[in-house]
């Protein structure tokens, strides 16, 4: 998604990597946790669960939302075939299915790309530190859920190049990732 956000009263905290407007255009921006919710830049330094409905449309279009963690876990439980109930949901090969057919970097000479077998199109954008810095462009990419889990972190979900899994963390709310939306 490369969308940025212009209510002044609301975080604005997106870039592109390197603050280079083609990588905004081929991986989309990245977003502190606050900004793609579409909360006060204070929500990512205290809880904000109260601010969060069901279906967040955060930053996404109208109809559309930030896919929760649990939203996550179904998706690469369809993707795997896996049943059960384990939230988070780490998956050790969904992101085979998922990642773009090109532009993953290798990785010990076998190719980082996917299958795109859904047209999901995960492509690797990287990350976004608050002091201006960048890593891991076309080696990892990570998307925001709205699932927080305290006052400092929520829930993102990874794909990498050097691996088909997919992979679930809690990360500071104030580092950038990127944003896919969920039809409602």
């Amino acid at each position: 998604m490369n969308y940025v956000p212009v209510n002044a009263d609301l975080a604005t905290n997106s870039k592109c990597y390197e603050d280079t407007s083609d990588n905004c255009d081929k991986y989309g921006r990245l977003y502190d946790w606050a900004t793609a919710m579409a909360l006060p830049s204070s929500c990512n330094e205290k809880y904000c669960a109260s601010f969060i409905s069901k279906k967040h449309k955060g930053i996404c279009p109208d109809g559309w939302h930030i896919p929760t963690s649990a939203d996550w876990d179904k998706l690469l439980r369809y993707t795997d075939s896996t049943s059960g109930t384990d939230s988070p949901y780490g998956s050790a090969i969904a992101g085979k299915y998922l990642k773009a057919k090109e532009g993953w970097n290798d990785y010990k000479g076998k190719s980082g790309n996917g299958e795109d077998t859904y047209g999901f199109s995960a492509l690797p954008s990287g990350i976004g530190y608050p002091d201006d810095n960048f890593y891991s462009l076309s080696n990892y990419g990570y998307w925001w859920s709205a699932s927080e889990i305290n006052k400092y972190s929520a829930f993102r979900r990874g794909m990498y190049y050097d691996s088909d899994s997919i992979g679930y963390y809690s990360y500071d709310k104030n580092l950038m990732f990127s944003v896919r939306c969920l039809k409602n």
